[in-house]
């Protein structure tokens, strides 16, 4: 899911771009008639990238054509998602975002060249799932929040907590959490999830927070404690686990993953492949596999997941704005 960094690796700078062109493309009838980009502002082996291959050969087998998966990660996700913005809105490219590029970035980058709420057409949610809370218990031999919150409120600015770079989802949940919390635990960003995880094995760090895909391997061999998910209410890959709302009411983060289009994709190509994916969720075994890594398939409506993307930037804009956290 969600996901995406360093001290907020910048990368390149990204330069000042007008709105592509839009040429009128292909009807549904015709579509497609060619090998179709799912473009991915995430680098290969992520939580992200796996999600995204498991859904492509399942599109090419309903549509006939291959869905071509294209890591463009770099730059906190926005190298992939500019390639997205500026693609053809033809029906053969697509992004395949996530609650980080196309949510969390446009509360932490004044800059960007294009309004992440308005740059592409939504087509579908496609998968959800909560960010899980784990700690070391070697260093933080805790067993729920409000142990967590005592233990760390007894040691403040001491312990460290890890996440895969500034701006990405397991930083923005650890600093909603330190806000709703009234805590000073230290960030320490490491280059992606593999290297958050065994920085947290290793006892480098003490707690974070992170995708369920990334870490449920981890929490099933018992070398991280789940302490609590990110719904607001318990999830069934972890149904032992409680949600953070039940300590901190009203408490929530999703990660996300979900298809949207160069604006001036034609509708009937865009309602075309929903209808695919909906076909998806459907399709015996695709549920039961995303839920074993964490996730659950939603296939939403394009106007269920613009709602989620503007709810998202509302509020990492608001967190942003209390906290100050910004790209450096």
């Amino acid at each position: 899911m969600p996901r995406r960094r360093g001290l907020l690796q910048l990368g390149l700078a990204l330069p000042a771009l007008a709105a592509p062109a839009r040429a009128a493309g292909p009807e549904a009838g015709a579509w497609p008639s060619r090998p179709v980009r799912l473009i991915l502002p995430d680098a290969p082996g992520s939580g992200n990238d796996t999600i995204a291959r498991l859904i492509a050969p399942a599109l090419q087998a309903a549509l006939g054509q291959p869905f071509v998966v294209e890591n463009r990660g770099g730059a906190g996700g926005r190298i992939g998602v500019e390639a997205a913005f500026n693609a053809a809105p033809d029906g053969y490219s697509f992004l395949f975002g996530n609650a980080g590029s196309n949510g969390i970035n446009a509360a932490i980058y004044p800059d960007l060249p294009y309004d992440l709420a308005t740059a592409f057409e939504p087509v579908s949610l496609l998968v959800q799932g909560p960010n899980v809370l784990v700690v070391n218990r070697r260093i933080l031999p805790v067993g729920d929040v409000p142990g967590l919150i005592a233990a760390l409120r007894a040691r403040p600015g001491a312990l460290n907590y890890a996440s895969g770079g500034v701006g990405s989802s397991a930083h923005m949940s650890m600093e909603l959490f330190k806000a709703a919390a009234r805590l000073e635990v230290v960030h320490v960003p490491y280059r992606g999830t593999p290297a958050m995880a065994q920085s947290l094995i290793a006892g480098e760090t003490a707690l974070m927070f992170a995708n369920l895909i990334n870490v449920m391997p981890h929490i099933q061999r018992g070398e991280l404690a789940a302490i609590a998910v990110t719904a607001r209410t318990r999830w069934p890959g972890l149904p032992d686990v409680p949600p953070v709302a039940d300590s901190i009411p009203g408490f929530e983060t999703l990660a996300w993953n979900g298809i949207l289009a160069p604006r001036g994709t034609p509708a009937p190509i865009r309602a075309r492949l929903r209808e695919a994916l909906v076909t998806l969720r459907a399709t015996s075994g695709m549920q039961e596999r995303v839920r074993g890594l964490g996730g659950e398939l939603v296939a939403s409506t394009p106007e269920e997941f613009g709602a989620r993307i503007a709810a998202d930037i509302g509020q990492w804009k608001g967190l942003v704005a209390r906290t100050g956290i910004r790209a450096e």
